[in-house]
């Protein structure tokens, strides 16, 4: 039997790279993915190579900076499915570079309602859900500046320490109602908004930030992924796991 047969996953910033990486193999492990970005392109892409390769899945398109489209997500997921077991809180961007006393208010306030406000409203309504169904599991996707800084991006490392830190407070609260929360914090991973936007001596660079001396690959975190939402991880909540090449032990 496969890991997750049966179940029904929501996963956000599924178009592409690691939301795709995570959507596929979810739906290959037997679950039932609704797919979800705000690229519908892109996230009809991905639910084709779920369906032809025999998995179930389905698009919507919900913006998770906005609690209602969290709201319906959720709603159309149980209605689609019968139930809402896992989710992957993963969409996300960068915002723009700029030091912190010159940082744009706009991008500021963009990457918050994104990266960490995204992440409360997913689990607000999703948390429901899953205890509804009996309980289940949630990953939210930090980064490793969850853990550690970098200069010029100072929303974004604000909002990946606080999914960090909600993300543990969530976790506590229902790890007595089978209800597992934990967080994956990826380094550089190679995804096609990485190969699009950087150039290759910009990319050669981040590659030296890392021991194991590459960028991750969205497959690998998808298989992490895999493990924290199943059973087989069924005594951990409330942990962050960061998949990194050895960039946060230097």
């Amino acid at each position: 039997m496969s890991l997750l047969e049966n179940k029904t996953a929501i996963v956000t910033g599924a178009g592409s790279g690691i939301g795709r990486a995570i959507a596929v193999l979810f739906a290959k492990e037997g679950a039932q993915v609704v797919v979800s970005d705000v690229d519908e392109k892109g996230g009809n892409e991905t639910v084709d190579e779920i369906t032809k390769a025999g998995g179930k899945a389905f698009f919507f398109k919900a913006d998770t900076s906005s609690p209602e489209d969290n709201r319906k997500l959720v709603d159309e997921a149980v209605k689609k499915y019968g139930a809402l077991h896992f989710a992957v809180n993963n969409a996300g961007i960068g915002g723009p570079l700029a030091d912190t006393g010159d940082y744009p208010i706009d991008g500021w306030d963009k990457v918050i309602s994104i990266n960490l406000s995204g992440v409360f409203y997913g689990m607000r309504y999703q948390i429901p859900a899953i205890l509804n169904a009996g309980g289940g599991s949630i990953i939210n996707m930090a980064s490793i500046l969850g853990q550690v800084a970098t200069p010029m991006s100072p929303a974004y490392v604000a909002a990946k320490h606080g999914v960090v830190g909600l993300t543990k407070a969530a976790a506590l609260s229902y790890a007595s109602r089978n209800v597992r929360i934990n967080a994956i914090g990826p380094a550089y991973i190679r995804t096609p908004l990485i190969e699009k936007s950087l150039d290759e001596a910009t990319i050669n660079a981040l590659i030296g930030l890392h021991p194991i001396g590459r960028l991750g690959e969205p497959n690998e975190v998808a298989e992490l992924a895999l493990w924290l939402i199943s059973d087989k991880a069924s005594f951990v909540t409330g942990a962050y796991y960061a998949v990194d090449g050895g960039y946060l032990a230097q």
